[in-house]
């Protein structure tokens, strides 16, 4: 039998929340946080949630506070006998330390994950982390949506004149090429290397771009160089124009001023992370995935398929 579903939301993307709010045509549940003089925090749930399902809308991006947030959150909806709990995570942050790729290095992705099953959640839905095998962390159940079909309805609306995707690196092939083949278009890969975090080097582009309207698919965007750096050197090869869609934007360092003065008609981005307090370039675009996160926790908690939600 379906249940009573109660939405809250943490501080870090109260926008997109009251989003989801309104697409399920419900209120958010009032919560209160109580800063101490020493930074210290303490949530209170004000409404009775006893029984119902829980859905605690908060990306984890930094500061860390976001993720300590959500914890807590998590805690004291399962303290106030909340029937169950859903960590909706839009930004999966610390996703990017998912291996060992060199010595005496922690795998944060899989401690995030273990931290949110610790405080108590029973499943997890996240959009488009930064590798799918991310999934396989969770030892709770776990939907990984996916922003493609976010971005496809503004592509296709758009008289692109001969497309083509670019993956920006070789994991991003499979999630690009789904976009490509959604779009009816080629698909072109950039080889490139990292010499150090937040640095990438382009080595070659593989694949025909010359005289074709690229467009770069990405899972985020943080300093922007590899974004701008693959925006020109396919530029460099004769592409007609250069757009792009991140689905998390970051922006970090001078990322903006990076996106401002490269090549790149348009960046889309969605709204995993509230930009309400950025100045972004005219060239940034944001689509909404509230309708998304909306279907996704109402079938959750009708107990029905979310397959659908991934095509």
């Amino acid at each position: 039998m379906p249940g009573m579903i109660k939405l809250i939301s943490g501080r870090a993307n109260l926008p997109l929340a009251e989003k989801i709010a309104n697409y399920l045509g419900m209120p958010l549940t009032r919560t209160e946080v109580t800063q101490f003089m020493d930074g210290e925090f303490r949530v209170q749930i004000l409404e009775n949630i006893r029984g119902a399902d829980v859905f605690i809308v908060q990306s984890t991006n930094p500061p860390a506070e976001n993720l300590l947030e959500l914890l807590v959150l998590i805690e004291t909806a399962r303290r106030a006998s909340a029937d169950t709990v859903t960590a909706v995570v839009p930004y999966y942050g610390y996703g990017r330390q998912d291996r060992k790729d060199r010595p005496r290095v922690g795998i944060t992705a899989k401690l995030v994950a273990n931290l949110i099953s610790v405080a108590g959640a029973d499943r997890v839905v996240t959009l488009d982390l930064h590798a799918p095998q991310l999934q396989g962390f969770f030892d709770i159940p776990s939907d990984h949506l996916f922003a493609n079909p976010v971005f496809l309805s503004r592509f296709q609306s758009m008289n692109i004149t001969d497309p083509v995707l670019l993956a920006p690196d070789i994991g991003s092939v499979k999630m690009v090429r789904s976009f490509a083949n959604a779009l009816q278009c080629g698909l072109a890969i950039v080889d490139k290397r990292r010499p150090d975090y937040n640095q990438s080097e382009i080595l070659n582009v593989i694949g025909d771009v010359r005289g074709k309207s690229v467009i770069i698919r990405d899972d985020l965007c943080d300093t922007a160089g590899t974004l701008v750096d693959a925006a020109r050197a396919v530029m460099d090869r004769g592409a007609f124009e250069v757009m792009a869609c991140c689905t998390h934007g970051l922006f970090s360092g001078k990322a903006l001023e990076r996106i401002d003065s490269s090549p790149i008609k348009e960046l889309w981005i969605t709204d995993s992370l509230d930009q309400s307090k950025r100045n972004l370039s005219p060239k940034i675009k944001i689509a909404p995935t509230a309708q998304l996160f909306g279907e996704a926790i109402r079938r959750i908690s009708n107990k029905e398929s979310i397959s659908i939600l991934f095509d």
